[in-house]
């Protein structure tokens, strides 16, 4: 089976657009088809899936921020009239004063940049967010299909086992009226048949809720297939444990967190750029109708100890900056923790499944029949072939709960380290 594979990029998102690019090309054809291949449900699923489209939006909106960010302080109009509608000399409006004046702030200590930068900051994280949880829903995709694939190998041993149910029900019949089994024998033969029937469709049923599982991820209520095309029972080679733990620090998941360690410092440069005063100016004229001569007015203020009120803002920044190297770190361990159990995992039932049926299971194949070959001459017990028959299904069972396991693990390791285990 073909598991999710993921392309690293220095650019953010370089990798998802080429998937994108690389498996779109087949989406189309596989809806008029019945097979659903996990390469075909990825793609719808990068095209449709509301989860992942709504940071377009997102990537709008901080887009709109940053170009306000960029934004110089706005120029003011002013008028102001003085000395009029007043008692004695300023009476009506022949003493009254008229300043028209332009005025405006000049930013200093780089404050326009410092918001630029928190902006652009914040724009890389949403990027590497987009990444990370395009990883979660593709990571839920791959399990549900593999846990789809698991369901579909249970059906057909369902099947088998309902066969081999109604092949013993009839041998019990033929050896009943030859008088060399007990009525009760086919009686209880009669319930295995309708235990593995309702096994059988209990199973179809599951695969049913399974198929609207997993058209959901692109957004469709109905599915338009019938069948998961791939094998439970292709692993691919095991990559070293240090290996994949050197891909997660460059993953998506941690990157989120470098670009928040961004964020915080351009929070940092901002509040330290906020305790530096801004200068206040304001140019105009100056109309005096008593006398009827103008002249030119200028201003300059600036607020006075800025810097000391806004030590608060710095010191909560650093706070925040210094966290976030904690919770690094403490994600660093127990993704460590979360990756080694998986591979772990992984490793111990690769060998079960390969075992169970490079061994086991024609071991079991050959005494089931050898059971059978001696229960119809009548050396051994009915209890001795249901015993056989029961065992030999129940490792077959096994065998797929190792395999569904064993991928659900490799899935895990691909979304984790954003790249496919060597095969």
């Amino acid at each position: 089976m073909q598991l999710l594979t993921f392309y690293r990029c220095h650019k953010p998102c370089a990798w998802l657009a080429f998937l994108l690019c690389s498996l779109t090309i087949t989406a189309n054809a596989a809806y008029a088809d019945t097979k659903l291949t996990l390469n075909d449900a990825l793609a719808r699923t990068l095209s449709n899936n509301p989860q992942l489209y709504q940071y377009r939006f997102t990537q709008e909106a901080l887009s709109a921020r940053r170009q306000t960010s960029a934004l110089r302080p706005a120029m003011a109009f002013e008028l102001e009239v003085e000395n009029f509608a007043g008692s004695g000399s300023t009476a009506g409006y022949d003493s009254a004063e008229t300043t028209l004046a332009l005025s405006s702030v000049i930013e200093l200590a780089g404050k326009r940049q410092a918001r630029v930068s928190y902006t652009d900051a914040r724009i890389n994280q949403a990027e590497w967010e987009q990444q990370a949880t395009t990883l979660d829903v593709l990571g839920e995709l791959t399990t549900a299909y593999i846990e789809g694939l698991a369901t579909q190998a249970n059906i057909r041993l369902a099947e088998e086992s309902l066969a081999l149910s109604q092949s013993l029900l009839k041998t019990l019949k033929t050896r009943s009226k030859q008088g060399a089994a007990p009525e009760a024998e086919v009686m209880r033969g009669q319930a295995a048949v309708a235990r593995a029937e309702i096994r059988l469709a209990s199973l179809e049923e599951q695969f049913q809720r399974q198929k609207v599982q997993l058209a959901r991820f692109w957004g469709d209520t109905t599915p338009a297939f019938s069948t998961l095309e791939g094998s439970l029972f292709e692993f691919g080679e095991n990559s070293g444990f240090e290996q994949l733990y050197a891909r997660i620090k460059t993953s998506p998941t941690i990157q989120v967190f470098a670009s928040e360690a961004r964020i915080r410092d351009a929070a940092v440069t901002l509040a330290r750029a906020g305790g530096r005063s801004d200068l206040t100016w304001r140019a105009g004229i100056k109309r005096f109708e008593e006398t009827g001569d103008s002249a030119f007015t200028v201003g300059l203020s600036i607020p006075l100890f800025s810097n000391k009120r806004n030590s608060g803002e710095v010191k909560a920044a650093l706070a925040n900056r210094n966290a976030v190297d904690y919770a690094r770190q403490d994600l660093l361990l127990r993704l460590h923790a979360q990756l080694f159990e998986a591979w772990s995992l992984r490793k111990q039932s690769i060998a079960a499944a390969n075992k169970t049926q490079n061994v086991v299971i024609p071991a079991l194949e050959n005494a089931l029949k050898l059971t059978r070959e001696a229960y119809e001459n009548g050396r051994y017990r009915y209890l001795d072939l249901i015993a056989a028959q029961e065992e030999l299904l129940a490792t077959k069972q096994a065998r797929i709960d190792a395999a569904s396991t064993a991928l659900i693990c490799q899935a895990l390791i691909e979304k984790l380290s954003s790249e496919a285990l060597n095969r």
